[in-house]
């Protein structure tokens, strides 16, 4: 199934209070070039209504040796490493247009990247970077854009871990909403979990999620 966009917009005003409002009207900031916003299917989480499930709290216990920090974007210590992960990571999901050059671009210029901060995931038990978030920081919001990550069949709840991680720190920090992507697809139905969650009709935001069942077959 491919990606759900009814509209693209090239914004130029890309301060803080611009871009939440674009959020707020159901874009979303992309990869594809500076100011290029799509509106979409979009999921967020109502920080405030946002509290942990008995299932959260499984994921995190699961993932109870991972700890992330925060750099901004451009990132100084980009390595080829990272655009290899990014680019293996999406082709897996039949994603080819994701290259190793397109995520140096996101994580190093500036001119380019719509994106401020990487979330850099490790695992303590082995002192190893594991995965990694490129994401949007705003005045009231955060997008949880683009993760990549070591996949391992011991750990299958990696990316739910490193989700709702990142979560409980927006939350910590005082936003009022973390955007998850868009809901396109039926593996999608996952972000569904969180309380507090809102989607994006094409129109305005509902907090019913029963009819995304349907939607989302």
């Amino acid at each position: 199934m491919a990606y759900l966009n009814w509209d693209t917009k090239i914004v130029a005003d890309l301060s803080p209070e611009n871009v939440e409002r674009m959020y707020d009207r159901g874009y979303i900031l992309t990869r594809v070039d500076k100011g290029v916003m799509n509106k979409t299917r979009s999921f967020r989480v109502k920080l405030a209504d946002f509290e942990l499930s008995s299932e959260n709290r499984r994921i995190l216990r699961k993932a109870e040796h991972l700890r992330f920090s925060v750099e901004t974007i451009p990132y100084a210590d980009y390595s080829w490493k990272i655009g290899k992960l990014a680019k293996d990571y999406y082709e897996k999901f039949g994603d080819k247009v994701f290259t190793a050059n397109k995520v140096r671009e996101m994580l190093t210029d500036d001119a380019k990247s719509n994106f401020n901060r990487l979330f850099i995931f490790r695992d303590s038990r082995e002192n190893s970077v594991i995965g990694f978030v490129i994401a949007y920081k705003g005045g009231h919001i955060i997008h949880y854009s683009y993760p990549f990550y070591v996949e391992d069949p011991r750990e299958s709840s990696r990316g739910l871990g490193m989700m709702t991680l990142a979560i409980e720190w927006a939350k910590e920090l005082g936003k009022e909403y973390i955007y998850l992507g868009s809901l396109s697809r039926p593996s999608d139905t996952y972000k569904l979990q969180f309380k507090g969650g809102e989607w994006f009709d094409g129109e305005t935001w509902q907090t019913d999620i029963a009819p995304l069942k349907d939607i989302l077959k």
